[in-house]
């Protein structure tokens, strides 16, 4: 969720229509939870998406769940540290992070979202690294100003 907040207050900072649409599995806590982003130049008619363009999974369910959402030619970013299958389909572009042990090598596994995000960023041109940063340390610096350089690490790390 965290992921898909920054990505649409970046776009915002950027002055591009942006909408965040959250979805929690019926489990509550636990249970597998996405959100879709939707990122325009022009304005958004419906936040509600038929093919992404990415996907990003953090495990092996969300893979396995959304790979079909994906337009054919689509990018799918996975956390290779939990998924170990391949997709089905053939026609993706598919990236490999290993971002749990990347996160647990900079000192705390809860980063793992941001060595995704940064993954994201580098491989699209959504919104421009330096604005991500900026609405990272606007949202760690209110939540923990310890977690602030943590997440600006976890981010770039994959960036390059």
């Amino acid at each position: 969720m965290l992921m898909g907040q920054i990505l649409t207050t970046a776009a915002m900072h950027e002055d591009k229509a942006s909408t965040f649409f959250p979805s929690y599995g019926p489990e509550m806590r636990g249970g597998t939870a996405n959100s879709t982003v939707v990122v325009s130049d022009k304005e958004i008619s419906c936040p509600i998406i038929y093919e992404a363009d990415f996907v990003i999974a953090m495990n092996l369910p969300s893979m396995l769940k959304f790979e079909s959402s994906l337009k054919p030619g689509g990018t799918m970013l996975l956390n290779k540290s939990i998924i170990h299958q391949e997709p089905k389909r053939g026609d993706l572009t598919i990236y490999e992070v290993p971002a749990n042990e990347l996160a647990n090598d900079l000192g705390n596994a809860r980063v793992a979202n941001m060595i995704m995000l940064g993954a994201l960023i580098r491989h699209s041109d959504i919104v421009s690294p330096g604005t991500v940063e900026t609405v990272i340390r606007n949202t760690f610096i209110e939540k923990s100003a310890g977690l602030v350089e943590v997440n600006i690490k976890a981010f770039n790390c994959w960036m390059m």
